[in-house]
């Protein structure tokens, strides 16, 4: 394994990640304080407890997802757009890197900065409310497990996309909609029985219960059916981004 290479596509990346940190970390930290300062006032006032936790404290996994998300999304889908907007990526290719080389630096670096938002987050979020970790392992697999399958996925729509703005088609009208849909901000319990089983049909729903079953120990749906859909979804991208590099697709478009 070149892990010279590795390591310079990942310092790389993770330099232009320094570059902005003030706004990497900024705005999550004030998106996290408005949803606190609207969610947690304005419902947590007329909702005490869901599931036996206090509301301020049940939407901090989901807060943590939605933005671990997105970001990852971003993080990797621009990592990788940006050398083929601007030509680099021929002298990527014609490095000797292999194919699983390029993909664990520019997913390892994407996930990197993804999880450091995920704890920057959770720290912001504890400002607001006690949060506790009922089990901290699962909560770190389900965290890096979610980064990682999700910048899997932003590299793909990195190499998809044709432009700036169908970077932002996926996360904004897809993912998005699908996580506020998900349970992020209430439990699928409370829903009436027929829209609970149309949820349950969201996959979005399965990652935030088993993230939020790490922190408080309970959960919509099975914790091993969470862990299931993750792998699954892990792999299923996998697959695709070995079939990338396979058939050269838009690799050098």
């Amino acid at each position: 394994m070149n892990h010279h290479a590795i390591a310079a596509i990942y310092k790389f990346e993770m330099a232009r990640f320094r570059r902005t940190v003030w706004q990497s970390l900024a705005t999550p930290v004030i998106t996290t304080s408005l949803y606190f300062v609207v969610f947690g006032a304005a419902i947590g006032s007329r909702m005490s407890e869901v599931g036996g936790v206090p509301y301020g404290a049940f939407i901090v996994p989901g807060l943590i997802m939605l933005s671990l998300f997105t970001e990852s999304l971003s993080n990797a889908s621009f990592g990788i757009y940006l050398p083929r907007f601007t030509g680099t990526i021929y002298e990527v290719l014609s490095a000797p890197v292999s194919a699983f080389e390029l993909v664990l630096a520019y997913v390892g670096a994407a996930a990197t900065k993804s999880v450091l938002l995920g704890l920057v987050i959770l720290a912001t979020a504890n400002l607001f409310v006690p949060v506790s970790i009922a089990h901290p392992v699962w909560m770190i697999v389900f965290l890096v497990l979610t980064a990682t399958t999700f910048c899997l996925f932003g590299f793909i729509l990195g190499i998809w996309a044709d432009g700036f703005d169908q970077l932002q088609f996926i996360p904004m009208l897809v993912i998005t909609p699908l996580t506020f849909l998900g349970g992020a901000f209430y439990s699928i319990d409370m829903l009436p029985p027929a829209w609970r089983t149309f949820s349950l049909f969201n996959p979005i729903v399965y990652l935030i219960s088993g993230f939020r079953w790490a922190f408080y120990g309970t959960a919509d749906v099975s914790v091993w059916a969470s862990l299931a859909a993750m792998l699954v979804f892990f792999a299923i991208f996998l697959v695709v981004v070995a079939w990338i590099f396979r058939t050269g697709y838009r690799l050098k478009s």
